[in-house]
């Protein structure tokens, strides 16, 4: 069991430094998730460098709780984000069913987060 989680620890702090990066490459595809009254460049590139820290903090043990909790408060932020989507007449992840089949991964990630993060 402890190598099945190191193994899902390693995973996602990959994960989210792939999310991270994203948001440098392709910041276009995040600007519609991000609320228009707010700065949305600098939103999406404040969230990819918050992405790619608590990736690589899921790599080092003596950050690797604290980088869990970080991912955990993330997702919890971007949730509302996902609600949203659900209920937008053109949703900013591409259409109604992919939004529905994103929400529930959202809670997976939540739920994934605090697995690494409880002791």
């Amino acid at each position: 069991m402890k190598r099945a989680k190191l193994v899902l620890t390693f995973l996602f702090g990959a994960v989210m430094i792939f999310a991270g990066v994203s948001h440098f490459l392709k910041p276009a595809m995040f600007f519609p998730f991000i609320p228009d009254f707010l700065p949305q460049a600098a939103i999406n590139y404040l969230a990819g460098i918050a992405e790619i820290a608590v990736g690589i903090g899921i790599f080092i043990p003596r950050f690797r709780s604290l980088a869990a909790l970080g991912i955990f408060v993330m997702m919890l932020v971007f949730l509302p984000l996902h609600v949203i989507d659900v209920f937008k007449e053109n949703p900013a992840i591409g259409s109604h069913q992919v939004a529905l089949i994103r929400l529930p991964i959202q809670f997976v990630l939540i739920a994934w987060a605090w697995f690494i993060y409880k002791k």
